[in-house]
């Protein structure tokens, strides 16, 4: 009898741990972002939230003069005074280009596939194809192309190269497509909305 009891107090522990704790870390992780971006620009924290706002204007008015007063003339000077700083212009580089792929005006995420790995294998994954012309490294792979294959519960991925063969393009929403990727299938995507000629 006791032992009956201690064990539906256990279950009871469980359940109440599978409950609570992705409301606490959910809560704990939105809590630390908020915070961190309230603490962007320095300023007295007695209004809570004060810092994001101001962070959110200033981040518009410089996305507004981005657009109308920063030229591209400015962009490239600025970008060739970085390239003379060997580890600042990796850094610079990996991350304009990483923003870029994603929600600038380049997207390069927007070729869903299904890509076979092997032909022994019937086994295929979801990627995205980032380079359709690979003669640069090689006049072998000529005849295959670059795929950006994300993971699961991840923001990393790998790089593959693979015969033109071994891919099928997917009709489909490339966000809502790597969405579905990112959480290992449990998000459903749209496959009749297509972006894949953006």
């Amino acid at each position: 009898m006791k032992q009956s009891i201690s064990r539906k107090l256990f279950a009871y522990l469980i359940n109440g741990l599978v409950l609570a704790l992705p409301v606490y870390i959910t809560g704990y992780v939105i809590y630390t972002i908020f915070d961190s971006l309230d603490r962007v620009i320095p300023i007295e924290h007695k209004y809570p939230g004060l810092g994001i706002v101001l962070l959110l204007i200033t981040l518009v008015i410089l996305g507004f003069l981005g657009a109308k007063i920063i030229n591209e003339q400015i962009k490239t000077r600025f970008s060739k005074f970085l390239d003379r700083i060997p580890f600042i212009k990796t850094i610079y580089k990996s991350i304009t280009d990483m923003l870029g792929a994603f929600v600038g005006n380049k997207k390069r995420f927007n070729k869903p596939v299904l890509v076979r790995l092997s032909k022994d294998h019937d086994v295929e994954v979801i990627g995205f194809i980032t380079d359709e012309d690979l003669q640069e490294i090689g006049e072998a792979q000529s005849d295959k192309i670059g795929v950006y294959i994300p993971m699961s519960y991840s923001f990393s991925g790998h790089l593959v190269i693979v015969p033109r063969s071994n891919v099928k393009l997917i009709t489909g929403n490339s966000l809502e497509l790597m969405k579905y990727v990112v959480s290992g299938g449990v998000v459903e995507f749209e496959p009749e909305k297509n972006e894949g000629a953006e």
